[in-house]
């Protein structure tokens, strides 16, 4: 079959994508369009539970439930035993975050670092632990071409700190965060890395042991192209007994004593009990799906994807892309003049093509801070066509 540039078959990928034949979905950062091997793995093991029951049908595929793990964990370049599932990025960065937290990790200094383009969900914790706890946040600005001043950042971390959280790729614009001299400055310091990788992992190489971070979040809905309902969870060897996280039950913790438990060992005191079985499943198919095709391989095609479409929006008289000059990823934020960002993805939604908005209460210390109050977020994948990203254009540019 033909290829597009990036040497991936992309007649095969659409064929094999149920969702190709509906809409345009450029709205990958946000839930991409899973594969038809993943769709009859959830719906097969969903059958198997109700054929002969949850527990039983999730002993038969217990060790493809543990090759989950192996397959994240080879993306991500860990061990198997540094991964855990979790239901969201949300999720875990809760236990990672409060599990730190709750071993004492905020003491003596109480202060926190963490960049100007996290995530909602994962300040909110930050916030809590200011409120309630007494702790304090310096957020990191962004230098010449938006991404983290690591100059603002060494400076920051001259000073006693309890922790620094940055964000890899923001949901707010497509910049790419430079990580590995963020971890590097981290280890310097002896101050613990937490990175959130959700926006990442999958649509860019992630490599826990080259960025240097003690624990990263992610999810399975985004651009691993896996089920809602999935998350993962990664906690360095050596690192998961400075953790106590929120929420053990008997997965993450032993019952030793009538007043007494012990922690399961390693990133496994995070695990939970239950989950969504068929989801996880799907999520490994799909991961095992994006190792047979290279994470490089789709790196190239998504980065050269979203780099067509802000050139093609740059033609478009009032459009102006917003993802900064720095390193950039698939995510391609723009606003156009005189048009409310939910207007211009209404529009496209009536045209067949599902888009997103960024909106400030998503990215408050980001969009906040450069006066946007939304922006439009295209996020293109794989399976999408330069066809498609033409078609945006039309109806943007209407």
């Amino acid at each position: 079959m033909p290829t597009e540039r990036g040497g991936l078959d992309v007649e095969a990928l659409r064929a094999e994508t149920p969702g190709c034949a509906e809409r345009i979905h450029l709205n990958h950062a946000g839930a991409a369009l899973p594969t038809q091997r993943t769709l009859d793995t959830v719906i097969a093991h969903l059958r198997r539970e109700a054929e002969i029951g949850g527990y039983e049908a999730a002993a038969e595929r217990e060790a493809d439930l543990v090759a989950v793990r192996t397959s994240l964990a080879r993306l991500l370049g860990a061990h198997p035993d540094e991964v855990v599932l979790r239901t969201s990025d949300t999720s875990a960065w809760v236990a990672a975050f409060w599990g730190f937290v709750l071993a004492g990790g905020l003491e003596p200094s109480r202060r926190i670092i963490t960049d100007h383009t996290v995530y909602n969900s994962h300040h909110f914790a930050v916030l809590q632990a200011v409120r309630h706890l007494g702790a304090t946040v310096e957020v990191v600005p962004a230098g010449p071409d938006g991404t983290l001043d690591l100059a603002r950042l060494a400076d920051a971390l001259a000073r006693p700190a309890a922790m620094v959280a940055v964000t890899h790729v923001p949901t707010s614009s497509g910049l790419v965060n430079p990580v590995a001299q963020v971890g590097r400055l981290a280890r310097d310091a002896g101050v613990p890395f937490f990175l959130d990788a959700c926006q990442s992992v999958g649509q860019l190489p992630v490599d826990v042991a080259a960025i240097g971070c003690d624990v990263a979040t992610g999810t399975g809905r985004k651009w691993l192209r896996g089920p809602r309902g999935t998350g993962l969870l990664y906690v360095a060897r050596g690192f998961a007994d400075r953790l106590d996280p929120p929420g053990i039950d008997a997965t993450s913790a032993t019952w030793t004593a009538p007043g007494d438990y012990q922690l399961a060992p390693g990133a496994q005191r995070a695990g939970q009990f239950e989950g969504p079985i068929a989801a996880q499943l799907g999520l490994g198919a799909a991961v095992d799906q994006l190792l047979d095709l290279g994470i490089d391989a789709v790196a190239h095609r998504i980065g050269e994807l979203a780099e067509e479409l802000r050139a093609r929006l740059h033609g478009v008289p009032g459009v102006r892309t917003a993802d900064g000059d720095g390193p950039r990823s698939g995510i391609v934020t723009f606003t156009v003049d005189g048009r409310d960002a939910h207007e211009v993805r209404s529009a496209a939604a009536a045209a067949g093509i599902n888009l997103n908005v960024s909106s400030a209460g998503d990215a408050l210390l980001d969009l906040g801070a450069r006066g946007l109050e939304s922006v439009v977020r295209a996020s293109p994948h794989i399976v999408n066509t330069v066809d498609e990203l033409d078609r945006l254009v039309e109806v943007v540019a209407g």
